[in-house]
């Protein structure tokens, strides 16, 4: 039996365990409701005329509610609060006269004490409702109870009432024992986290801290005292001002400011210890730990001494002002010392130079002896700049150099750098010649420092599009070149982002066969159309592309609506011929780009397109285009070799290049009819493109005896003005449905 009622014990809730604000809140709750149950079945025994009852329920709950609000033992205070519930809900039954649903008031309320969580004021309420229903049932049964059984047997009905009393608190005790079990594993987790939080936060070799709001140092681990050589016991009101640091330059507090900020921050600063007097650079990591309401409870920081890391950069940033080829000044030191110079009262003087086909010398010799020839060309500009002169390297094969002086000074400096860089640089064991492109501007107002090494950078360009090897000095007409060809940039960027077949139409020109005056082919010639409906020539943006390298993008868009034109016009229209610029060809994606093409419209001959090239495209290019080339033959497409005759070795290039087409270019055509040595010239380029079974066109037909004079040699095509202007495909269908061209063709048809 003793064992047995030892396990009982073990099962049922020790009660209690609340913490006294908790208890507190609970019994203020429990108070008021039997207060506000007392108020509540008052205005009920008004409203049914039965005050005498009312009386006597009043003065014995009120006595409970006043001891329960009065007393200092809380056991005592919960006991006079479970009495109170039961002669409420007693005095209840009664003003119904007994009526078995007013009997679930019990039940209510035993749920309601359940939230002591203790079995005194649980037991009291149990045993008065026994007593009440026994006692009362006896002596005036008819308001205990409303049918006859329970007024005969009141004390079977008693016991019965309390017994389902009993298994409702039964089912609050099993809640308890649950409730207090989870507490139980809660605590022990919390204990087991507490532990490993301290572990963590007390061994870790990071200085952490927590701190009050008023600036207390709460916890400190131990690398947090190793760090600030802090003594292991510290004073109780030990805070923030009596650490052994003063911040080198004071700003506002790091207390002040993480108090205002509602997010962790990470902040530098630099501090001086107070032992020794040395300088550190502390990187901390704060985060707020605020509760539900927002106030500030802790701070707690991560503390990391980033004097190595800073000192560190401090040497890397003064390595960064000097180029590590060359060792003149960088580009942004170059800048910033240039802002200074410009600030004084003598206008400077900037010169920008560039050597001259500078790529030719990394991939013919190699990128070291590239290095080697800018380290040389530094140590000449060394020798030949003015004591207190700016030299910088701004990168690549771009030096400066800025003196204070009259503006006459600049080109007279340039001209020195000229003649000094007309002598080879000693480059390894050989001498190497190169030449230079040099610009000059002045300038003055260190607002104007950008401006004046754009000016003379500006110049620089136009000594190398003018051949090289000279100097030029900045004028105003550079500058509306500059903005001109920004200007055409800034459009053709504009019109590849909208609508291609819009913005960025083809327009074609027609070839025609010298045998009937037919169309057999066409040239695709794109052009802008500008917002207002405006219609540009490519003179006005290809340029830009070029240099800009978006003629890539341009390129494609031109292919792929040329592959529609020819598929809409595939039954009036032989072929289209494309223009392709040296730096499309040189593009490692262009060819996949093409083969991706014809891969999706599998329905379109490959020979029905022509991709003309220039011999610019081929030497100047730094790839194999003989490959890439010989790669496009294999895809079926054909080549034509534009504007041929122009270039230094055309016929040698015509032997070489695997071209379908020969296109004579313009200069040939025009006055043939008068010029017996151009017609001699045509002839054995007509007889030569035969032998090597190529096809031939002549560009430029713009005059009648022109065109008799290429029938009569043979010529199989041309093109030009004679017969049409570019045309819209609009115009240029129409042309197509009629199979050709102008009113004289119309006797060959």
């Amino acid at each position: 039996m003793g064992t047995w009622l030892i396990r009982l014990r073990d099962r049922l809730p020790a009660g209690g365990g609340l913490r006294d604000e908790d208890w507190a809140g609970r019994h203020r709750l429990l108070t008021v409701l039997l207060a506000v149950f007392v108020v509540a079945s008052t205005v009920f025994g008004a409203l049914r005329h039965q005050n005498a009852a009312l009386l006597w329920i009043d003065l014995l709950v009120l006595p409970t509610v006043v001891a329960g609000t009065l007393l200092r033992n809380r056991r005592l205070r919960s006991v006079c609060v479970a009495i109170g519930f039961t002669i409420a809900c007693a005095g209840f039954v009664s003003l119904n006269n007994g009526l078995t649903e007013a009997h679930f008031a019990f039940f209510i309320a035993i749920a309601a004490l359940a939230l002591y969580r203790d079995w005194a004021p649980f037991g009291a309420f149990l045993v008065a409702t026994i007593l009440h229903h026994g006692v009362f049932g006896m002596l005036n049964g008819a308001h205990t109870y409303d049918h006859d059984s329970a007024r005969t047997h009141p004390l079977f009905w008693a016991l019965l009432h309390g017994f389902a009393v009993l298994l409702a608190a039964g089912f609050q005790a099993v809640y308890w024992h649950l409730t207090e079990a989870e507490e139980r594993r809660a605590a022990d987790n919390l204990e087991e986290s507490q532990a490993q939080l301290s572990i963590a936060f007390d061994e870790t070799p990071t200085p952490m801290a927590m701190f009050a709001p008023d600036g207390r140092l709460l916890r400190g681990n131990a690398a947090f005292r190793q760090w600030l050589r802090l003594p292991d016991e510290l004073p109780a009101d030990f805070s923030v001002r009596d650490l052994p640091l003063v911040p080198v330059a004071p700003e506002s507090s790091v207390l002040e400011r993480v108090m205002a900020s509602p997010e962790p921050l990470t902040m530098v600063r630099r501090f001086r210890r107070i032992d020794d007097g040395s300088l550190i650079w502390v990187q901390l990591h704060t985060t707020p730990l605020r509760d539900r309401q927002g106030r500030l409870r802790f701070i707690f920081a991560h503390c990391q001494d980033v004097t190595s890391v800073r000192n560190h950069e401090e040497e890397l940033r003064r390595q960064v002002r000097h180029d590590s080829l060359t060792g003149l000044l960088s580009r942004k030191a170059f800048e910033q010392d240039l802002a200074v110079m410009l600030r004084g009262r003598t206008p400077v003087s900037v010169i920008y130079l560039g050597v001259d086909r500078f790529k030719s010398v990394n991939n013919g010799s190699g990128h070291a002896t590239g290095d080697e020839v800018l380290r040389a060309l530094a140590a000449r500009l060394t020798r030949v700049a003015p004591l207190g002169a700016l030299l910088a390297r701004l990168g690549g094969d771009e030096f400066a150099v800025a003196v204070a002086g009259p503006s006459t000074s600049g080109p007279l400096l340039g001209q020195e750098i000229l003649a000094a860089m007309s002598e080879p640089l000693d480059v390894g064991d050989n001498p190497l010649p190169i030449s230079i492109s040099v610009g000059a501007a002045s300038g003055h107002g260190a607002e104007h420092a950008d401006d004046v090494v754009l000016a003379a950078d500006t110049a620089m360009y136009a000594a190398k599009r003018a051949g090289g090897n000279r100097l030029e000095v900045f004028t105003e007409d550079m500058r509306v070149s500059v903005r001109e060809r920004l200007a055409a940039e800034a459009r053709l960027r504009q019109a590849l982002t909208g609508h291609l077949p819009w913005t960025l139409p083809l327009w074609f020109q027609p070839v025609v066969s010298t045998v009937n005056g037919q169309i057999v082919g066409a040239e695709a010639l794109v052009r802008m159309r500008l917002p207002d409906g405006k219609i540009l020539s490519p003179f006005h943006f290809i340029g830009a592309a070029e240099e800009t390298g978006l003629i890539v993008a341009l390129g494609e868009h031109v292919l792929r609506s040329a592959f529609d034109h020819l598929l809409y016009w595939s039954s009036h229209l032989g072929y289209v011929s494309v223009n392709v610029s040296p730096r499309q060809l040189a593009d490692p994606g262009f060819v996949p780009m093409l083969a991706g093409l014809l891969a999706e419209h599998p329905e379109l001959d490959p020979s029905r397109l022509v991709l003309e090239i220039t011999e610019t495209a081929v030497l100047a290019s730094t790839v194999d285009v003989g490959e890439r080339l010989a790669t496009i033959k294999r895809l079926g497409v054909r080549i034509a070799l534009d504007d041929f005759g122009t270039g230094y070795s055309s016929l040698t290039w015509l032997k070489s290049v695997p071209a379908d087409v020969v296109k004579l270019d313009r200069s040939f055509v025009a006055g043939l009819a008068e010029d017996q040595r151009k017609a001699s010239i045509i002839s054995a380029v007509l007889w030569l493109a035969r032998s090597l079974g190529m096809s031939t066109i002549a560009e430029g037909v713009e005059e009648m005896a022109d065109w008799e004079a290429l029938r009569a040699a043979g010529c199989p095509a041309v093109q030009g003005y004679f017969f049409s202007e570019p045309q819209p495909p609009e115009e240029f269908q129409a042309m197509l449905i009629n199979r050709k061209c102008v009113t004289p063709l119309a006797q060959f048809t």
